[in-house]
C-alpha cells in the first residue's frame, strides 16, 4: 500500500527557541498532522534549543525503522554538522556521514532539510504575491515595479547554509516576474538593512526564508528593516504583526510577508523526504 509506513517512526527535528514560543509551531503543526494520518507507527518532535531535546528524542523508540527529517531551510551548520553529531550519523573528528545507520535491529535514516525541496520556490512566490494582494494599498502594485527579496540567516560557519537562498533567489529571478530578486541574510553580506539601496524600484517585498514565525523572523527582521525595538516588543506583548502592511521608510513602501513554514504543504515535503531515503534517493 502506498505511504505505509506502519512499521516506522517519523522524527520532526527543529531549531525551537527558549525565548520565541512561535518557533515551535510548524513542528508540532505537522507532527500533529502526519499523526492523525496514521501513517507511521509514532511522530515525534524534537528541538535543538527547547525541549523534547535532540538528545533524547529517540529514547525509547522501537520500531524498525526511523525516519528523521530536519525543518531547516538549508543543508548547513545545523543540519551537516551538528544534527548528524547528535544523532550519531557522524563523529565529531569525521565531517562527512552517511544517512542510514543501524542502531541494535532499527534502522535510522537520516533524510534532506525541507528547506531544499524543489517546491519550496512556489511557496515563495506564493508568500510574495499574498502578502501584497492582502494589503494592496492604495493599489495592488505592479511586479515589474517591485524588487523582491529573499531574507535567511546565513553564518560563517558554514558556507552551505546561505546556499538555499542564494539558489532560490538564483530560480525566481529566471523567472523574470519581479524587477528584481535578491537574496540578504542576517548574519552575511549582503545584509537585510541593505535592502532600501539594493533595491531600484519603489516597492519592495520581503520574505523570510524561515521555517518558523519566531525570533528571526518576527523581532530580528523587522528591526533591522527600521522598525523600534520598543515598538516590536509591544506588539509582540499585544500578539500583533510586528511588521505593518505595507509600510513607507526610506522612500520605499515595503511588505513583509510571514514565513514559510506553516503552510500545510509542508507535510507533504516531509513525507516526500521519508518516500525519498525510503527507496535509497
Amino acid at each position: 500500500m502506498a505511504d505505509d509506513f506502519s512499521d516506522s517512526a517519523l522524527v520532526l527535528l527543529a531549531h525551537g527557541s527558549t525565548r520565541n514560543a512561535g518557533s515551535a509551531k510548524p513542528a508540532r503543526q505537522h507532527a500533529a498532522e502526519l499523526r492523525s494520518r496514521g501513517l507511521f507507527a509514532e511522530v515525534r518532535e524534537g528541538f535543538l534549543k527547547q525541549q523534547p531535546g535532540v538528545g533524547g528524542v529517540l529514547r525509547g523508540i522501537t520500531a524498525r525503522r526511523v525516519f528523521i527529517v530536519p525543518l531547516f531551510v538549508s543543508e548547513g551548520y545545523f543540519t551537516e554538522e551538528v544534527l548528524p553529531l547528535e544523532l550519531g550519523f557522524r563523529t565529531k573528528d569525521d565531517k562527512s556521514f552517511g544517512r542510514v545507520r543501524q542502531n541494535g535491529g532499527q534502522t535510522l535514516y537520516y533524510c534532506g532539510a525541507v528547506g531544499t525541496h524543489a517546491s519550496m520556490t512556489g511557496a515563495l512566490l506564493a508568500r510574495a504575491r499574498g502578502v501584497v494582494e492582502k494589503h494592496p494599498f492604495p493599489r495592488l502594485p505592479s511586479v515589474q515595479d517591485t524588487t523582491l527579496f529573499i531574507a535567511g540567516h546565513g553564518t560563517a560557519k558554514n558556507e552551505n547554509s546561505r546556499m538555499a537562498i542564494e539558489q532560490q533567489a538564483a530560480l525566481i529571478r529566471a523567472k523574470r516576474e519581479y524587477a528584481d530578486v535578491r537574496a540578504v541574510f542576517l548574519e552575511e553580506e549582503p545584509r537585510v538593512e541593505s535592502c532600501y539601496e539594493l533595491a531600484t524600484t519603489r516597492n519592495i517585498v520581503i520574505v523570510p526564508f524561515f521555517i518558523s514565525d519566531g525570533l528571526h523572523s518576527c523581532e530580528d527582521i523587522p528591526v533591522k528593516l527600521g522598525e523600534p525595538e520598543k515598538r516590536v516588543q509591544q506588539r509582540l506583548t499585544n500578539g500583533q504583526p510586528t511588521w505593518v502592511n505595507p509600510t513607507e521608510r526610506n522612500g520605499k513602501r515595503v511588505w513583509y510577508s510571514a514565513s514559510i513554514g506553516t503552510e500545510p504543504f509542508i507535510a507533504e515535503v516531509i513525507l516526500e523526504r521519508v518516500r525519498e531515503a525510503s527507496a535509497g534517493r
